[in-house]
Protein backbone atom coordinates (compact mmCIF):
# COMPACT_ATOMS: atom_id res chain seq x y z
CA UNK A 1 0.00 0.00 0.00
CA UNK A 2 1.19 3.35 -0.85
CA UNK A 3 -0.44 6.24 1.36
CA UNK A 4 0.31 9.56 0.12
CA UNK A 5 -0.05 12.66 2.66
CA UNK A 6 3.03 14.37 1.03
CA UNK A 7 4.25 16.02 -1.91
CA UNK A 8 6.89 14.18 -3.67
CA UNK A 9 9.15 15.25 -6.76
CA UNK A 10 8.72 13.64 -10.01
CA UNK A 11 11.95 12.12 -10.02
CA UNK A 12 11.43 11.05 -7.02
CA UNK A 13 8.17 9.14 -7.19
CA UNK A 14 9.76 7.22 -10.64
CA UNK A 15 12.37 5.81 -8.72
CA UNK A 16 10.94 4.62 -5.77
CA UNK A 17 8.02 3.36 -8.24
CA UNK A 18 10.99 1.39 -9.87
CA UNK A 19 12.10 0.13 -6.49
CA UNK A 20 8.51 -1.06 -5.43
CA UNK A 21 8.49 -3.36 -8.38
CA UNK A 22 12.11 -4.39 -8.88
CA UNK A 23 11.73 -5.41 -4.78
CA UNK A 24 8.72 -8.14 -6.09
CA UNK A 25 5.78 -5.92 -5.30
CA UNK A 26 2.82 -7.80 -6.99
CA UNK A 27 -0.37 -5.90 -5.89
CA UNK A 28 -0.50 -2.19 -5.10
CA UNK A 29 -2.74 -0.04 -3.84
CA UNK A 30 -2.79 3.77 -3.74
CA UNK A 31 -4.53 6.20 -2.08
CA UNK A 32 -4.29 10.02 -1.27
CA UNK A 33 -2.75 12.63 -2.90
CA UNK A 34 -1.83 11.95 -6.10
CA UNK A 35 -2.60 8.88 -6.75
CA UNK A 36 -2.98 8.75 -10.11
CA UNK A 37 0.52 9.87 -11.22
CA UNK A 38 1.51 6.70 -8.94
CA UNK A 39 -0.50 4.70 -10.17
CA UNK A 40 0.42 5.57 -13.84
CA UNK A 41 4.40 5.68 -12.42
CA UNK A 42 4.10 1.94 -11.03
CA UNK A 43 2.47 0.48 -13.92
CA UNK A 44 5.26 2.10 -16.54
CA UNK A 45 7.35 0.89 -13.57
CA UNK A 46 6.25 -2.86 -14.30
CA UNK A 47 6.13 -2.78 -18.47
CA UNK A 48 9.62 -1.00 -18.07
CA UNK A 49 10.65 -4.04 -15.69
CA UNK A 50 9.58 -6.25 -18.38
CA UNK A 51 11.19 -4.41 -21.01
CA UNK A 52 7.59 -3.39 -22.49
CA UNK A 53 7.05 -6.75 -23.62
CA UNK A 54 3.88 -8.99 -22.77
CA UNK A 55 3.78 -10.16 -19.35
CA UNK A 56 2.58 -13.39 -17.88
CA UNK A 57 -0.18 -13.23 -15.29
CA UNK A 58 2.40 -14.95 -12.88
CA UNK A 59 4.67 -11.58 -13.06
CA UNK A 60 1.89 -9.10 -13.61
CA UNK A 61 1.94 -6.42 -11.60
CA UNK A 62 -1.22 -4.94 -9.98
CA UNK A 63 -2.19 -1.52 -9.31
CA UNK A 64 -5.10 0.08 -8.35
CA UNK A 65 -5.82 3.73 -7.25
CA UNK A 66 -8.30 4.53 -4.49
CA UNK A 67 -8.79 8.68 -4.77
CA UNK A 68 -12.22 8.99 -3.88
CA UNK A 69 -12.38 6.46 -1.02
CA UNK A 70 -11.83 6.50 2.92
CA UNK A 71 -8.29 5.63 3.70
CA UNK A 72 -10.34 2.83 6.04
CA UNK A 73 -12.20 0.98 2.97
CA UNK A 74 -8.83 1.12 1.21
CA UNK A 75 -7.68 -0.90 4.70
CA UNK A 76 -10.51 -3.33 4.47
CA UNK A 77 -10.53 -4.17 1.31
CA UNK A 78 -6.31 -4.96 1.57
CA UNK A 79 -7.19 -7.15 4.27
CA UNK A 80 -10.44 -9.00 2.89
CA UNK A 81 -10.29 -8.75 -1.10
CA UNK A 82 -7.37 -7.55 -2.83
CA UNK A 83 -5.88 -10.72 -4.65
CA UNK A 84 -3.68 -11.20 -7.43
CA UNK A 85 -4.62 -13.24 -10.43
CA UNK A 86 -2.05 -16.04 -10.49
CA UNK A 87 -0.18 -15.60 -7.33
CA UNK A 88 -1.18 -16.25 -3.09
CA UNK A 89 -0.01 -12.86 -1.22
CA UNK A 90 2.12 -13.07 1.33
CA UNK A 91 2.50 -10.01 3.16
CA UNK A 92 1.81 -5.89 3.00
CA UNK A 93 3.70 -3.32 3.70
CA UNK A 94 2.45 0.13 4.01
CA UNK A 95 4.52 2.80 2.44
CA UNK A 96 3.40 6.10 4.15
CA UNK A 97 5.02 9.53 2.54
CA UNK A 98 4.22 12.18 4.20
CA UNK A 99 5.43 15.67 6.32
CA UNK A 100 5.16 14.01 9.37
CA UNK A 101 4.90 10.27 10.71
CA UNK A 102 1.77 8.21 11.52
CA UNK A 103 3.14 4.80 11.57
CA UNK A 104 1.59 3.36 15.01
CA UNK A 105 -2.44 5.05 13.77
CA UNK A 106 -1.59 3.38 9.93
CA UNK A 107 -0.59 -0.01 11.13
CA UNK A 108 -3.62 0.14 14.05
CA UNK A 109 -5.97 1.18 11.37
CA UNK A 110 -4.85 -1.31 9.01
CA UNK A 111 -5.05 -4.18 11.77
CA UNK A 112 -7.97 -3.17 12.61
CA UNK A 113 -9.67 -3.41 9.36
Amino acid sequence: MVILDGEVAEMSMWELARGLVESGCMLALVWGKDCEAWREALEDAALEAADYDDVPAERAVIVTAHEDDELEEVFWYARHRATHPALALRETLIVHIADAPRREELEAAYHDA
